[in-house]
């Protein structure tokens, strides 16, 4: 039974106890004989058989009011944890609720919380021992990332670059043709040779060592944006906290930002970059916004590979991954992962 069906049937109730109750005082200490005093007294200059019903449903309607916010006020804190355990936050015990069904969902809901809690904190234990597996096998996979890398090259840099090579050729061979058609060519170009330049250096990202080795997640940022702030043609903010985390979650992370600094890099034309590796309560929380294009997220593209490859990534180490992106208004991605005791086994 709903919570509204159970205030409405005790508040009936009341009333019905209220006018069962005070007709029988009536009856005990006035002792009429019929009914017709019911029809003749007056109280307040109201009729008895009024006057009952009013109060009892005057009372009932008070209690109903009182009980219902009472209500409502235990429920929403179940809600804002709920909300809370939702969005990847930690929920604290706080003040016990008084009413023993919700405060019997609020000691479950600890519970999910710390099962879910322990449960990160061994998918990131996992996540380190498996960066720490694939630090071993770094020079195997150098091989198969400089084939990979090759490919893309070949696929996308090398086709621009090709097309601009010929458009350059038939603006040079076409004497005929007028200072306009010329200077619209040569436009086209520059801009395909850009965007070849803007595709050659997001791959280069992926020549970095794919592990931060021995630097901290804040020194293998810095040291990425500052490289990339010398390279690219727009603007690169940053703001990261020194935290430390396990080495999995770092290594991670780093993948993340830097798979999504190469999507800002090939796809999104912005002139700014913002970056925040930040702390909020008991999360880290990491946001890639630009003011690029944008695209819709509920097209095929959302679905590519680069972002489902973020998205495996934050759930394996128990984070949430979240982008948010609309045509010409620009992209943010954002990664909020629990921060769990380092170290614990």
């Amino acid at each position: 039974m709903s919570i509204v069906k159970r205030q409405i049937r005790i508040c009936l109730t009341i009333a019905v106890i209220v006018v069962i109750v005070m007709a029988g005082a009536y009856y005990y200490v006035f002792a009429p004989s019929d009914l017709e005093p019911f029809y003749e007294k007056e109280i307040y200059h109201i009729p008895f058989i009024l006057f009952v019903p009013s109060v009892a449903i005057a009372i009932g309607l008070l209690f109903g009011i009182a009980s219902g916010s009472f209500y409502k006020s235990e429920i929403k804190g179940l809600d804002e944890s709920i909300y809370k355990i939702k969005k990847g936050e930690s929920i604290e015990q706080g003040k016990e609720p008084k009413i023993t069904d919700i405060r019997e969902a609020s000691e479950k809901l600890l519970e999910v919380q710390n099962a879910m809690l322990e449960q990160v904190r061994r998918t990131q234990v996992l996540a380190t021992e498996k960066t720490e597996e694939q630090e071993k096998l770094v020079q195997s996979m150098v091989k198969e990332e400089r084939n990979r890398l090759a490919r893309e090259l070949h696929d996308s840099v090398s086709q621009q670059l090709f097309a601009a090579s010929m458009l350059i050729s038939a603006v040079n061979e076409s004497s005929d043709a007028s200072n306009e058609w010329r200077s619209k060519q040569l436009k086209l170009t520059e801009g395909m040779i850009q965007q070849a330049q803007l595709e050659m250096r997001a791959l280069l990202l992926h020549l970095r060592p794919v592990q931060l080795k021995d630097k901290s997640l804040k020194e293998g940022v810095e040291n990425l944006l500052h490289e990339l702030k010398q390279k690219v043609p727009f603007d690169v903010r940053w703001n990261v906290d020194d935290l430390l985390l396990e080495k999995g979650v770092e290594d991670h992370l780093f993948r993340i930002l830097q798979e999504s600094v190469s999507n800002t890099l090939r796809h999104a034309k912005a002139n700014r970059l913002d970056i925040y590796i930040v702390k909020h309560e008991q999360s880290v929380i990491m946001r890639v916004i630009d003011d690029g294009q944008g695209f819709d997220t509920t097209s095929a593209k959302a679905g590519s590979y680069g972002l489902q490859n973020m998205r495996e990534r934050a759930l394996e180490i128990g984070g949430v991954f979240k982008i948010i992106s609309f045509p010409n208004q620009g992209t943010r991605v954002e990664v909020r992962v629990p921060i769990v005791n380092v170290g614990d086994s």
